[in-house]
């Protein structure tokens, strides 16, 4: 079962705080370089970022040989686009751009097998092409654990998504909620105004809602000081700071700077 397990899962479950960043550089050495550092996943970006299903499928098996999560962030929420991506092997979805109930059911529809949703059968490298032990016997107890191992998460940064939060995140199937907060605070018509009391309270409305549905936050941060602000608050489970090229970029500015700091 080892293709499938979701470490993220389990730590979440277990209390864990864990901690990934977005893949945005496109190919897999840069995914097997990441999954080499402490983080607990990745998220592969296909909404903004220049993967498609192959190129995710490289990035995909790199996080699983390192014994990471592979999450995506699928373009849309269109059948096409979180069927791909599950049959590749990831552990996860992200879902941009929610704006309804309906939407959300649909998103279990294609995301999760009978009896939840009406995920499409095919044996793919998420099974090891039908050949994992975990796939060769009952067909249910195949999609029960495919089900129970593979998360899909709505982002909440539509107007929408947070006016009906209470109810998105109690749909069976949902099994948390990604908060990007530059979107939402966009459709909030607040840009970026993150000290608002608006915004705020917003934040603390999906918490509550998240929380007392017994499902999880994955929050993006765009640095470490306001990811651990985030988790001091207890706004999170889960952070998700940056992009790879931040962490390369700086990185990469952090020791070129110590070593000139003790030159000559």
């Amino acid at each position: 079962m080892q293709v499938m397990k979701n470490l993220l899962k389990e730590k979440i479950e277990r209390g864990e705080m864990t901690v990934g960043t977005f893949l945005e550089l496109g190919n897999g050495d840069s995914a097997e370089a990441l999954s080499m550092s402490a983080m607990d996943y990745f998220i592969i970006d296909t909404e903004h970022g220049p993967f498609d299903v192959e190129s995710s499928a490289n990035a995909i098996r790199a996080a699983q040989l390192r014994g990471k999560t592979p999450l995506v962030r699928v373009k849309d929420s269109t059948r096409a686009s979180i069927l791909k991506m599950l049959d590749v092997g990831a552990g996860g979805l992200i879902i941009p751009q929610v704006h309804s109930i309906e939407e959300v059911k649909r998103i279990v529809e294609y995301g999760k097998y009978y009896p939840l949703g009406r995920r499409g059968v095919g044996f793919g490298r998420a099974c090891g092409f039908g050949y994992d032990h975990f796939v060769t016997g009952d067909l249910q107890e195949y999609f029960d654990y495919c089900n129970r191992e593979t998360l899909l998460i709505p982002q909440c940064e539509t107007r929408e998504c947070l006016d009906d939060i209470e109810n998105i995140i109690r749909v069976e199937g949902i099994d948390g909620i990604f908060i990007g907060p530059y979107d939402l605070s966009v459709a909030m018509g607040i840009p970026a105004q993150f000290e608002s009391e608006d915004f705020k309270t917003a934040i603390e409305r999906i918490k509550k809602a998240v929380l007392d549905a017994g499902k999880f936050i994955i929050m993006y941060s765009s640095n470490v000081e306001v990811a651990i602000q985030n988790m001091q608050k207890g706004f999170v489970q889960s952070a998700t700071v940056g992009m790879d090229f931040n962490w390369f970029i700086e990185g990469a500015t952090q020791i070129t700077r110590k070593l000139k700091n003790h030159a000559g």
